[in-house]
């Protein structure tokens, strides 16, 4: 995507907020991001005053999800809830201005790259108290009122990523043996919430003080709440720590801070079904960004390392089956 191409479109589009005689400096692709274009850049007004950005944007053959513009409202929703969410600036569908569709927000400053969360010095003071964090922003996300959003899909995740592992039309006999035990072996179904599909270490931004905004609501969805802590503890999102949540802290200070902030009482084998769940059906997304570099749909070295990770998940998900 022509990013140059993008400055003066975008410049429009602030201008409803910033006023006329706004100039857009520095659009650069930040890192990351399989699934969406992220781009930092900084709104200069016609009096001078700077404001750093995010400018996230679609891509043709991503993985299906939630619309940008609904990821707009959805972030507005979350902030309502108590949710630490970056101010939205505007949001647009692929009809729009920028030819695709789009949303633009503050920039909060931080770090998001997971292994730098797990390492870096100058946040180890702050580590310790990252899993309770997240069980209390969690019980927050599961807060936000179903109908607060149009739109979002209800639809039974273990049958949804069943018929998305067949859509892909390659053998992967572990991934279909676990989906089996799982669909044989499911949880009492809780009431529905807002689940955020995809809260984990590199989807939120953390700073000396702690997490300090949820990113990426794509994947967000109205179904069993637990599926968003399993998630967050499934092997992929540790990168290599022994520690089961996020790679930063032990399963209790997240079942603890979920329950006392509200979120309800969390069964350990219930939380253990949803792990499972999380390490397939992140092995049936790695198998299908794959097949978007593979099938052309957009050529990318990222997505092709994707491919080799499926192995990793089927070698996990069987070290859970009991």
């Amino acid at each position: 995507m022509d990013l140059e191409g993008l400055a003066g479109p975008l410049a429009g589009v602030l201008a409803e907020r910033y006023g006329p005689g706004v100039g857009v400096h520095g659009l650069s692709r930040a890192e990351g991001g399989a699934s969406r274009i992220t781009c930092a850049f900084e709104a200069v007004t016609a009096a001078g005053e700077t404001r750093p950005l995010i400018l996230r944007l679609g891509t043709e053959g991503a993985l299906a999800g939630a619309p940008l513009t609904r990821e707009a409202e959805l972030m507005r929703a979350a902030a309502a809830a108590g949710v630490p969410s970056p101010e939205v600036i505007a949001a647009g569908g692929d009809d729009g201005p920028l030819g695709a569709e789009f949303v633009v927000m503050e920039r909060i400053e931080g770090e998001s790259i997971p292994r730098r969360i797990l390492r870096d010095p100058g946040l180890a003071a702050v580590r310790g108290r990252l899993a309770a964090q997240c069980g209390e922003i969690l019980a927050a996300v599961h807060r936000i009122p179903v109908d607060a959003v149009d739109g979002l899909d209800r639809a039974d995740q273990l049958r949804t990523w069943l018929d998305v592992l067949d859509e892909i039309g390659e053998p992967h006999p572990a991934l279909e043996l676990a989906l089996r035990w799982l669909d044989r072996n499911r949880p009492p179904a809780r009431p529905p919430a807002v689940v955020h599909g995809d809260f984990r270490n590199g989807n939120f931004i953390v700073g000396p003080d702690g997490i300090r905004a949820v990113l990426d609501w794509e994947l967000v969805h109205v179904g069993d709440p637990i599926e968003d802590l399993g998630w967050l503890c499934a092997k992929a999102w540790r990168f290599g720590s022994a520690q089961p949540v996020g790679g930063f802290g032990p399963y209790e200070q997240l079942i603890e801070a979920y329950e006392k902030a509200g979120g309800g009482a969390v069964d350990r084998d219930e939380l253990h079904w949803w792990e499972m769940f999380g390490v397939a059906r992140w092995g049936i997304i790695c198998a299908m960004q794959a097949r978007r570099h593979l099938s052309g749909g957009e050529r990318s070295v990222e997505l092709a390392v994707l491919g080799r990770r499926v192995a990793e998940n089927e070698w996990d998900v069987l070290q859970m089956l009991p």
